[in-house]
């Protein structure tokens, strides 16, 4: 592994040693936009949506998809610890099945889990990641963006090019504690003024072998010893193609085909005194996908297609208990939205998405497992200069059918009678309404409902030796908001930028049937736990402030969320009216940036309260709050001939808190990490 890891790095380094060669006399001519990405508004929309843009990213760090999704507000991040342990999110008390993740306006989908792995998507070629509860805003969408019931939006860096030079090239490098090792690169070039592509690689291994305490009892007051996460290798290489294509003003068609491989050693619970495992996984993730967009005066359009291929393979090598499991799940999928404004303001829209999932596994019982899905929306919005209202209806149809190929022996089945059939229907409505009641004031309001219906995903069903009676989670989603934005019309006359910027949303969401999943072994076995009702109520709050003065900028942000998501199913149960496992009531976290022409300056705290990893509530489920804070240092040294080298340097777990997100999971105490990044 290690001849691969120096040959890579050669690789990712040979350009830049090229152009560091390059003695020519260049003009710098003015730079070229082929094209702009802007971000979803955070305020302008009936929906609550936050968004960590490029530059936010380099001033934090992240790395990874869990970074930039944890730095939002009312987000819940199930971390298994170091950079190889498995990381999914919820929100608002809805469980990671209901949020969905859509890369370039087309969704990815995981049919047998229903959760994505945030580890397994990096940020290196990123414009901006979004996160909007209930839905993304804006008509012209796949049915599946309308169905979620949060939404992760990651926007590929469209190239853009300085006119003089047709290419754009980044070789960075970044190394950390635990033999964090990650080499990336990029190349960006122009084929003619409307036609691009982009190259991305990136590779990162660790052996995550970081120390922690081992306490002996549920107190942590007695006995206890230092101990260091074993079998915690992990390495991943992540390859990313991308083409942009502008047909002309009105049609434009994007691709990208997408690689991921990777192998993680699973270290398990550090219970019963002992800390060692003998479990690991590998995955392979491949996606082809492709998207048409026509934009007219009164009609708008978009198509979608893709194709993607997972693999997945779970070992024990252990002799007592050896286990080897492997899953292959496919989708071919599909997607058409049509825009039509009869007159300014008034949109009326349809989306249709059809899919064809498979599931095949090696397991005895139902081992082939397919799925053929149908998801259209009706949706009507209108919006001026000081309101916005949209509605629309999604219906949900499916039919699934799992075959099993085996008795329970492994012998073939030949009856026939290993068939289970099942089906699925429902209308899903939705309304938002944004109103600005004062015209010099930017103050705005705003509300949505929606309801959400989750089919339970293969593992749930299918994935234990009988099969699963059960029945779909619904959610109905309320929300009530305010927003507000300052900017001071006097400050270019001082050359000072000052700006404003603050969110508060009061929130009710009611999960009927709600499912579960709390790891049993390790991270890759889980058991499903069925509430039949839990209610959510809370409130989330985010202030973002700047200042711009003679080429300083401070930022400093703060935001604080409120759950009290409860089960409520039965009077008599010892749990009715506890906290469901693993969400806080109260979260928060706190940032300050200063960027000056000498040196930047990061600091980021997360503060995350107490909870419990088991239904009933007590002091010996309770896990303990922390705190956990970072700061970063970076500066950026510019060339004559355009090129940059950007340093960073940053410390994590600041102050080398000890605590756990998932039960039995230490995290990684203090760490550090170097990055060097050059772009020509």
């Amino acid at each position: 592994m290690k001849k691969e890891l120096y040959i890579f790095t050669f690789v990712c380094l040979l350009p830049a040693m090229a152009a560091a060669q390059d003695t020519v006399k260049r003009h710098i001519l003015n730079e070229v936009q082929v094209s702009t990405q802007a971000p979803p508004s955070e305020t302008y929309t009936s929906t609550p949506t936050q968004v960590v843009t490029v530059e936010k990213m380099e001033q934090t760090g992240a790395v990874q998809l869990s970074d930039a999704v944890k730095q939002m507000n009312g987000v819940t991040i199930k971390d298994y610890g170091g950079v190889g342990g498995i990381k999914t999110m919820s929100a608002r008390g809805l469980g990671s099945q209901f949020s969905s993740l859509i890369i370039d306006g087309v969704a990815v989908n995981d049919c047998q889990n229903g959760q994505i792995d945030l580890g397994r998507y990096l940020l290196g070629n990123s414009a901006y990641v979004s996160f909007s509860n209930a839905q993304h805003d804006a008509p012209l969408q796949s049915a599946r963006a309308f169905a979620a019931g949060n939404v992760v939006m990651m926007e590929t860096q469209c190239p853009q090019f300085k006119e003089w030079r047709p290419f754009n090239l980044k070789v960075g490098m970044e190394g950390g504690s635990f033999h964090l090792y990650s080499p990336t690169l990029s190349w960006e070039q122009r084929i003619t003024k409307r036609l691009s592509y982009s190259l991305w690689g990136n590779f990162i291994a660790s052996k995550g072998n970081y120390p922690f305490t081992l306490y002996y009892t549920a107190s942590q007051q007695d006995s206890s010893s230092r101990e260091r996460r074993e079998n915690s290798r992990m390495w991943m290489a992540t390859g990313d193609a991308n083409i942009f294509y502008t047909i002309d003003s009105r049609n434009e068609l994007t691709a990208k085909v997408h690689y991921m491989q990777s192998r993680h050693e699973l270290p398990g619970p550090v219970i019963y005194y002992s800390t060692k495992n003998s479990e690991h996984s590998e995955d392979r993730l491949f996606f082809a996908q492709a998207k048409y967009r026509y934009t007219g005066s009164r009609v708008k359009a978009q198509a979608i297609v893709k194709y993607q291929l997972t693999d997945d393979l779970y070992e024990d090598t252990a002799v007592a208990s050896r286990t080897l499991n492997t899953y292959r799940q496919q989708e071919a999928y599909a997607s058409g939205t049509a825009v039509y404004s009869p007159v300014e303001g008034l949109k009326l829209s349809v989306a249709e998405d059809a899919a064809y999932n498979t599931l095949a596994s090696n397991l005895a019982k139902n081992n082939h497992v397919r799925r053929l899905s149908s998801l259209t929306v009706l949706a009507v919005a209108y919006d001026n200069s000081w309101l916005s209202v949209s509605a629309n209806g999604l219906a949900t149809v499916a039919e699934e059918v799992a075959v099993s190929r085996a008795d329970a022996n492994g012998n073939e089945n030949l009856s026939g009678t290993g068939r289970f059939r099942q089906s699925y229907r429902r209308i899903s409505p939705y309304v938002g309404l944004n109103i600005k009641p004062f015209r010099k004031v930017g103050l705005r309001l705003r509300y949505f409902f929606k309801e959400n219906y989750r089919i339970p995903n293969f593992n749930e069903m299918y994935y234990y030796s009988i099969t699963r009676e059960l029945k779909p989670e619904k959610a109905m989603q309320h929300n009530v908001g305010v927003t507000y934005v300052l900017r001071l019309p006097e400050s270019e006359q001082r050359n000072v930028d000052v700006r404003l910027q603050a969110t508060a949303d009061a929130y009710y969401n009611r999960v009927s049937d709600k499912l579960i999943a709390i790891p049993v072994q390790n991270m890759f076995l889980w058991s499903m736990i069925n509430l039949g009702r839990v209610d959510i109520w809370g409130e989330d709050t985010k202030v973002d402030f700047s200042i711009k003065v003679k080429g300083i900028t401070v930022s400093l942000g703060g935001n604080y969320a409120f759950q009290h998501a409860t089960d409520r199913t039965d009077p008599l149960s010892k749990t009715y009216g506890h906290q469901i496992p693993y969400t806080p009531r109260h979260s928060g976290g706190a940032s300050l940036y200063v960027e000056t022409p000498w040196i930047d300056f990061g600091y980021s705290a997360m503060i995350v309260g107490s909870r419990y990893y088991r239904q009933q509530n007590t002091d010996d489920t309770r896990l303990k709050p922390y705190c956990d804070q970072g700061i970063t240092l970076a500066h950026t040294f510019t060339f004559r001939n355009g090129s940059k080298l950007k340093l960073k340097g940053q410390v994590l777990n600041l102050f080398d808190v000890q605590y756990e997100i998932v039960r039995s999971y230490p995290m990684m105490g203090r760490n550090y990490r170097l990055t060097v990044v050059f772009e020509l």
